[in-house]
């Protein structure tokens, strides 16, 4: 009945590129609708303050504005993912840059934006902290005075084995401190969106995020309705990298569409988007390793304080994240760690590519590389000699779900590599030195610590006696990673039949069912469980000549368990990737700057799906980690953003990025996993900056431990004073 159809395993377009390469494909800054208001957001700029009197009346009475509306109108006014600590629009305190204050919609931008500025607003300013490590002192300001009397609002621990027994057996011990860095999400779409009533009366709105139906739960609580009153549907998406998971523009549009009756527009400016949005958390992480002369690691103790910015986001699950990965996918049998997440008059700091592991894993792999060289080992084999197995525990003291595949891809990168290999002596006399620097990682795929995952699809099969078309619904989102493509891709090969034949209705609360979030990359591992599970009802019921056919079905993750809150014991996560990197770099060692000349980049990725579509994730990982290894430096300076633009705040250009990037796709099955398919989107990025670090110690001799390795910090490193 139905021919058997090779799809995954093949480089096929993605199903969006026409669209977007003509320009024909809709974004959310592109949408219009007849008798459509503009909206202008007054934000705070002051890091914390009262608000002692705010006067619109002046805005109010300006040509062409229809309303101004400000926190005393909002039904329910707080939000959050993970808790709802946030105004939506603050009417006593403002706690960042960022927070909202006033909404002013006319019907024009222009008039929008003048009467905006018409707005008074007379602050008292409060006490400012920007030191989350000062934050944490029992004298420091309180950011949340209604907390428990100090700013820090996540603490993890970890207690596995018997620290002080083992670093009795060290024989080499290994201290140090790093520091990692805020991070702007710099998405080439700004925060931008479009809201009204639908005909059914249904608050809706179509902007960027990456969970259709938590967007929708947040603005129903804030507008205090039924989720089933609001709608969220997801135009193309132009980049999240978890930048969108928290909201940003969707409540105060639903509002103020709810109130008006009329279609609302907002585009914020990059200088808007920059303040208004979350950043990846910067770190203090200070560590202890030991290591016994053979080269076999005992003992690892790591204090790691992270800036949450001013509030929750998802700091309590990023940190979960860093907590489990900062000793590396290595064998330590005794682990100590304390993590704290700490309230600051920052920006709000939130998921961001790698989801707290980037920070972790740089802290493990500087010490793995400094271990190797003070115990006088190679630091691949020294990887090799500590790599996970399956009969191992992690930190968190359990066994890791299998398959465990670091050694291999450690192997497979130094193999491509050739990292044996003899090198070409550096010319002493030239300005110019070459390193070459190793790292490896991991990082879960999917929700984790006692989440029950889960994701929902839906296939209708139509035609006579053979299929001759189905319809796919699937609300996972398509960031710019290809997951629709994915999607297409897995059904097809579920139904045995062309991928022409498969329409895609996705990203829409009111005609489909939760898929989750496209982060943790998770989406394929997910919604390919979904999708095959809906594939195989559907097709019992083609057999049984229901036409048409229609199957649902919800795909179950396995369970997973929080941290033990005294010793982390936990079966935090269901599955992981692993990856590893070698990397060449070229120093001046008189300017300090850095040129990437070679990236050999190995991902075990369970099955490819989309060979093309994972090099290219390859590639953009490893150029957005090069960018916070070594140029992206944001600067704030008494809670005030000083980097607002991308004129200042520098990321990696075409002609910044590594001159090769050699992507390595390992196939190491999960039997778990659609088709043995794992998560890929996050794990590229991991290995990328403390390979960088260790190719600069390399070619310089010196280490840095503050990230970005900006050229005038290497200039200082090499020429102390």
């Amino acid at each position: 009945m139905m021919q058997k159809n090779r799809s995954i395993g093949q480089s096929v377009a993605r199903v969006d590129a026409y669209a977007k390469v003509t320009g024909r494909e809709k974004f959310p800054g592109d949408l219009e609708m007849p008798g459509m208001l503009h909206m202008k957001i007054l934000f705070a700029e002051r890091p914390h303050a009262r608000i002692a009197r705010l006067d619109s009346s002046r805005a109010e009475k300006y040509p062409g504005v229809v309303a101004v509306f400000t926190a005393k109108d909002v039904p329910v006014n707080e939000y959050g993912l993970q808790q709802s600590d946030q105004p939506v629009l603050c009417g006593e305190v403002v706690r960042f840059v960022g927070d909202q204050i006033a909404l002013v919609v006319a019907e024009t931008e222009r008039a929008a934006a003048e009467a905006r500025e018409l707005i008074y607003v007379e602050f008292e300013d409060l006490p400012i902290v920007t030191d989350p490590v000062a934050a944490m002192q029992p004298d420091a300001p309180l950011i949340h005075p209604e907390r428990d009397g100090n700013n820090i609002c996540v603490h993890y621990k970890i207690r596995k084995g018997n620290i002080e027994q083992g670093f009795a057996q060290a024989d080499v011990i290994v201290e140090s401190e790093y520091h990692t860095p805020f991070q702007e999400h710099a998405y080439l779409q700004p925060e931008a969106g479009l809201a009204y009533i639908d005909q059914e009366g249904r608050v809706t709105v179509q902007a960027a995020g990456q969970w259709t139906h938590a967007d929708r739960k947040q603005i129903a609580h804030a507008l205090a309705m039924s989720e089933e009153q609001v709608r969220v549907i997801y135009p193309a998406i132009g980049g999240a990298f978890g930048g969108r998971e928290d909201l940003s523009v969707q409540i105060v549009l639903a509002f103020a569409a709810w109130k008006l009756r009329r279609p609302v527009k907002i585009i914020w400016s990059r200088r808007e988007s920059i303040i208004g949005h979350g950043k990846r958390h910067p770190m203090t992480l200070r560590a202890k390793w030991g290591a016994t002369r053979a080269g076999k690691l005992v003992a690892a103790e790591m204090e790691i304080v992270a800036d949450a910015g001013a509030y929750m986001y998802t700091t309590n699950k990023v940190l979960g994240n860093t907590t489990i990965v900062c000793t590396g996918p290595y064998s330590i049998p005794n682990v100590k760690v304390d993590t704290f997440g700490v309230y600051t008059n920052n920006p709000p700091t939130c998921a961001f590519r790698g989801f707290g592991a980037p920070q972790g894993i740089f802290l493990a792999e500087m010490q793995m590389n400094k271990l190797a060289d003070a115990v006088g080992m190679d630091p691949v084999e020294f990887r090799l000699q500590n790599a996970l197995h399956e009969r191992d525990t992690l930190d968190v003291g359990t066994p890791p779900p299998g398959p465990v595949s670091i050694a291999k891809v450690i192997q497979a990168a130094a193999e491509k590599f050739a990292w044996g290999k003899a090198r070409t002596p550096n010319d002493e006399l030239s300005h110019l030195r070459r390193g070459i620097g190793f790292a490896a990682g991991f990082k879960n795929v999917g929700f984790s610590f006692g989440y029950q995952e889960n994701s929902w699809a839906r296939i209708e099969l139509y035609g006579e006696q053979e299929i001759e078309r189905a319809v796919l619904f699937q609300a996972g989102a398509d960031v710019g990673q290809g997951a629709h493509t994915v999607f297409v891709q897995m059904a097809a090969e579920a139904l045995g039949v062309p991928m022409e034949m498969i329409t895609l209705v996705t990203s829409d609360t009111a005609t489909m069912e939760s898929a989750g979030s496209s982060s943790a990359s998770r989406m394929t591992f997910m919604a390919g469980n979904a999708i095959r599970g809906a594939a195989h009802v559907a097709i019992e019921k083609w057999r049984a000549e229901e036409r048409p056919a229609i199957g649902e079905y919800k795909y179950l993750a396995p369970p997973t368990t929080p941290f033990d809150k005294e010793t982390g014991y936990s079966m935090p996560n269901f599955a992981y990737s692993y990856a590893a990197q070698a990397v060449e770099v070229e120093v001046d060692i008189e300017t300090g700057f850095v040129r990437v000349q070679r990236v050999v980049a190995a991902n075990d990725v369970g099955h490819a799906i989309n060979p093309k579509l994972i090099q290219g994730q390859i590639e953009g990982a490893v150029a957005m980690a090069q960018g916070y290894a070594l140029q992206e430096d944001f600067q704030m300076r008494d809670g005030l953003v000083l980097t607002d633009q991308l004129s200042n705040y520098l990321i990696p250009t075409a002609l910044d990025v590594a001159d090769v990037v050699e992507s390595v796709i390992i196939e190491v099955p999960d039997s778990r996993g659609p088709w043995g398919a794992r998560g890929l989107g996050e794990l590229p990025f991991l290995p990328t900056a403390p390979a960088i670090i260790a190719a600069i110690h390399d070619a310089t001799g010196v280490w840095m431990n503050t990230l970005p390795a900006t050229p005038e910090r290497i200039v200082a490193a090499l020429r102390p004073e």
